[in-house]
This record gives structure tokens, C-alpha cells and sequence, in this order.
């Protein structure tokens, strides 16, 4: 009884692996709908909006770096160890916000590349 639950269990473990690998490769692989979605637009208006989204990029760039020295200041009702925890937590997620920030240029960059 005990070797036909291990079996069991593996062979079920084994199935959901390969159900996940699966999927996200579904995922990944472009589908045929994507490229016909499309718009193209007047290299002028395209122009225009990547520096629209570069000012948006540079200002929220910048309200994040002036929020993050604010919460790294050290609080006065504040123990060292709590302060620590806390900038550790600010930092953890200061270092998410930036890499999300630095996805949408990347992505400005890379669209305004393809429209030239």
C-alpha cells in the first residue's frame, strides 16, 4: 500500500510539472493575433508620445527616489532594530519600483526603435 501512495503521489507531482513547463511556454510563444493588433502611426505623433512617455518616465523616476529618502530617514519614536527592518523593507521594495520603472523605458525604447 505504501509504495502504490509514493507511486502516486510522484506520478501526480510529475504530471503538474510538466503541465506548468507546458504552459508557460504556451505563454511565451507569439500568438498569430499579435502582430495583425497593430496601429501604425504618423512618425511625428510617434515621436511626440515617446517624449510624452519619457518626461512621465523621468517625473515618476524621479517622485520615487525623493519618497524613498524619505522613508530611509530614521523616525524618532524608532528603535535600531525596528529602523533597520524598515530599510531593509524600503529597500527590498525601492528595487522593485526601480526595475518596473526601467521595464516601461526599456519598452519606449524599444518601440520607438521599431517605428524608425
Amino acid at each position: 500500500m505504501k509504495s502504490v501512495a509514493k507511486k502516486v503521489i510522484i506520478y501526480s507531482m510529475l504530471g503538474i510539472m510538466q503541465v506548468g513547463m507546458v504552459s508557460s511556454v504556451a505563454a511565451a510563444a507569439p500568438g498569430p493575433l499579435q502582430s495583425s493588433g497593430i496601429v501604425q502611426l504618423d512618425h511625428h505623433d510617434q515621436r511626440d508620445h515617446s517624449d510624452d512617455e519619457r518626461r512621465r518616465h523621468d517625473e515618476r523616476m524621479r517622485q520615487e527616489n525623493e519618497r524613498h529618502e524619505r522613508e530611509m530617514r530614521r523616525r524618532h519614536y524608532e528603535s535600531e532594530r525596528e529602523w533597520r527592518e524598515r530599510q531593509r523593507r524600503e529597500d527590498d521594495r525601492h528595487d522593485r519600483e526601480l526595475r518596473d520603472i526601467a521595464a516601461i523605458l526599456i519598452g519606449i525604447v524599444i518601440g520607438s526603435a521599431s517605428n524608425d
